[in-house]
C-alpha cells in the first residue's frame, strides 16, 4: 500500500483485523459465504423496497407513473453498463478493491436518493445506485465458483440463495414499517447499515489479488453504444402510453432507432476479437432456452411485484404495514420452499414438471387475485400469496440449475453476466409496462364508471341524498355535506377503477404464465 493512498484508512483497519487468522479454515469460508450472500441480498433488498414503496416515492416527488418508469430505467442502464464492464474492472483492480468501491458508490447513490427533492435528482441517484450495485449479483455468484472448491461450493451456493431470498423476504415489511413510522426517504436510509456492513466485509474478508495490467482499454465505444440503445428503447416504452395514438410515427421511429443501435452493438460484439459481451461462447441451445425462461420469469415476477402493493393498499384499502407483511409472508413461503427443495432436489431427475407446475400455480394465483371483491381482507389473499411464494421456488431454482449446466468453467462467468443483463432488461421493462398499463387501464375504467353513473341519475341522486344526510347528522352544513358527498363518490369511483385495472392486469399475468407453461411443456431442451 503506497503512502497517501486513498485506501490507507481502510488498509490500517484491515491490518488490525489479524484476529481472523485464529478462525478455522471452515469458519473463514463461512464468513466469506455470508459476505457474498449479504452483498447480493443487499441489491435485492433495496430494489424490492424501492418497487414496493414506488407509489409513495413518486408521490413524494410529485411525479407520475411515467416518471417512475424513467427512474427505473436509470437504475437499469447504470446496472447494465456496470455488468458489461464487470470482467474488465475485476481484472484491472481485483475483486476486493472493485467490490469495496462498488459498494461505496452504491451507498453514495443511496444517500443522493434519500436527499432528492425532484425527479432529476432521483434519476441521477438511481443511475449511481445502478452503477454501484448493478454487478453485485454477478460478481458474488462468480466468486462462489472462484473462491470455493467442489466440496465447499454446494454449501456456498445454498447460503448464497438463502441470502437472496432473505433480502427479498425482508424488503416489503421493512419498507412498509419505515414509511408507516416515518417518511419515504427512510426507505433509502434503511438500506445504508446493511451496505456499510457489506462494504466493511468486502474490504476485510475478500482475498488480495494483484491487479492485472494486460486487460486492455476500457472499451468505452461499445459501452456508450449499448447505453444509447437501452436509453432509446426505454424512452420508446415510457412514451408508448402517451404517443401510441397521438404520435405513432414518432414512437415507431424512436423504437426503431433503439433496435438499430442494439443490433449494431450486437454485430460489433459478435465480430470483435475481444468483445465486452462474449456472444460466441453462449450459443448452446440449452443455455439460450434457459435464458428465454429467465426473461419470462423476471417479467412475470417484476410485473406482479410492482402491482401487488398498489392492488392491496390502494384498491383493497389494506393498511400499508399489513400490505408489507403480506408481501413478506409470500417471500417467507419462498424461503421455506427453498429449504424443502434443497432436500428433495437431488432425488428429482426431471425438473420440467416442477417448472410447469410453478407457472400454472402463478396463473392460478393471478386469477385468484383478479376475482377479489372490493372489501376483501388479508385472509382472502392468503392462498394467492402462498402460490406467489412457491412460484419463484418451483421455477427459478430449477432453471438456474439447468441453464448453466451446459456451459464450461470458462463460459460460466460470461453466461452469468449475460443472464443478469437480461434480468435488468426484463425488470425495467416489466416495471415500466406495469406503470403504463395500470395508468392507461385506470383512466379508461374511470371514464366508463363516470359514464355509468351519469346513466343512472335517480340512483346517484338517492345515494348523494343519503350521504349528505349522514354528513349533516355529523354537524356539517348543507354546502359542506354536498361537497363531502361528492368527494366520497369520487373516491369510490377512483377505488373501483383502480381495482378493476389491477384485476385486468392480473388476468394478463395469468395469460403470460399459462403461455410460458405451454412453452415449457413443449420444449425439449430443458429436461
Amino acid at each position: 500500500m503506497k503512502p497517501g493512498s486513498p485506501w490507507q484508512p481502510l488498509w490500517r483497519l484491515r491490518v488490525s483485523m489479524r484476529w481472523l487468522r485464529w478462525l478455522s479454515h471452515r469458519q473463514r469460508q463461512t464468513l466469506l459465504m455470508m459476505l457474498l450472500a449479504l452483498a447480493t441480498g443487499l441489491e435485492f433488498l433495496e430494489n424490492i423496497m424501492f418497487v414496493f414503496a414506488s407509489s409513495h416515492i413518486v408521490g413524494g416527488l410529485d411525479a407520475d407513473p411515467r416518471s417512475f418508469a424513467l427512474v427505473q430505467a436509470a437504475y437499469a442502464v447504470g446496472s447494465m453498463l456496470m455488468i458489461l464492464k464487470q470482467q474488465w474492472l475485476s481484472r484491472r483492480f481485483g475483486y476486493r478493491y472493485y467490490l469495496t468501491g462498488a459498494l461505496l458508490l452504491f451507498m453514495a447513490g443511496t444517500v443522493v436518493a434519500a436527499t432528492s427533492h425532484a425527479l432529476p435528482q432521483m434519476v441521477v441517484a438511481r443511475f449511481i445506485q445502478g452503477v454501484g450495485g448493478g454487478a453485485l449479483f454477478t460478481s458474488c455468484r462468480i466468486l462462489v465458483n472462484v473462491l470455493f472448491g467442489p466440496t465447499a461450493r454446494p454449501r456456498a451456493t445454498r447460503i448464497f440463495m438463502i441470502g437472496i431470498f432473505s433480502g427479498s423476504a425482508l424488503g416489503p415489511a421493512f419498507a412498509a414499517e419505515l414509511i408507516d413510522h416515518g417518511v419515504w426517504q427512510d426507505v433509502f436510509y434503511g438500506v445504508l447499515p446493511f451496505a456499510a456492513l457489506a462494504t466493511l466485509g468486502a474490504w476485510l474478508l475478500l482475498p488480495d489479488a494483484e491487479p492485472r495490467t494486460d486487460t486492455g482499454g476500457p472499451a468505452l465505444g461499445p459501452l456508450l453504444l449499448f447505453g444509447a440503445a437501452i436509453v432509446t428503447l426505454q424512452a420508446a416504452l415510457t412514451e408508448a402510453r402517451f404517443d401510441v395514438f397521438s404520435h405513432p410515427l414518432r414512437l415507431a421511429l424512436v423504437a426503431a432507432a433503439g433496435l438499430a443501435l442494439l443490433a449494431v452493438f450486437l454485430w460489433h460484439q459478435w465480430h470483435h476479437s475481444e468483445p465486452v459481451l462474449h456472444l460466441r461462447a453462449l450459443r448452446h441451445p440449452v443455455y439460450l432456452t434457459g435464458l428465454a425462461m429467465y426473461f419470462v420469469y423476471y417479467m412475470i415476477s417484476n410485473l406482479s411485484g410492482y402491482l401487488f402493493p398498489i392492488y392491496a393498499e390502494q384498491a383493497l384499502k389494506i393498511p400499508l404495514a399489513a400490505t408489507g407483511w403480506l408481501n413478506t409472508f409470500a417471500a417467507l413461503v419462498s424461503l421455506a420452499g427453498i429449504f424443502v427443495y434443497l432436500q428433495v432436489a437431488p432425488r428429482l431427475t426431471r425438473k420440467k414438471p416442477l417448472m410447469v407446475a410453478g407457472l400454472v400455480l402463478m396463473a392460478a394465483t393471478a386469477w385468484w387475485f383478479s376475482q377479489m371483491p372490493p372489501d376483501a381482507g388479508p385472509p382472502a389473499l392468503a392462498w394467492g400469496l402462498v402460490g406467489k411464494g412457491l412460484f419463484g421456488v418451483l421455477v427459478i431454482i430449477p432453471i438456474a440449475g439447468l441453464t448453466f449446466r451446459a456451459l464450461g468453467p470458462d463460459e460460466f462467468a460470461h453466461g452469468y453476466r449475460s443472464k443478469n443483463l437480461m434480468r435488468q432488461v426484463a425488470g425495467s421493462f416489466a416495471s415500466a409496462l406495469g406503470a403504463v398499463l395500470l395508468q392507461n387501464r385506470q383512466f379508461a375504467v374511470h371514464d366508463s364508471l363516470l359514464h355509468a353513473v351519469g346513466q343512472r341519475p335517480a340512483e346517484t341522486e338517492h345515494w348523494m341524498a343519503a350521504m349528505q344526510a349522514a354528513l349533516a347528522a355529523r354537524g356539517f352544513d348543507a354546502a359542506q355535506a354536498h361537497l363531502g358527498a361528492l368527494a366520497q363518490l369520487n373516491g369510490l369511483i377512483e377505488q373501483q377503477a383502480r381495482l378493476i385495472a389491477c384485476e385486468d392486469i392480473y388476468r394478463l399475468i395469468a395469460v403470460l404464465a399459462l403461455g410460458a407453461a405451454a412453452y415449457m411443456l413443449l420444449q425439449r431442451r430443458l429436461p
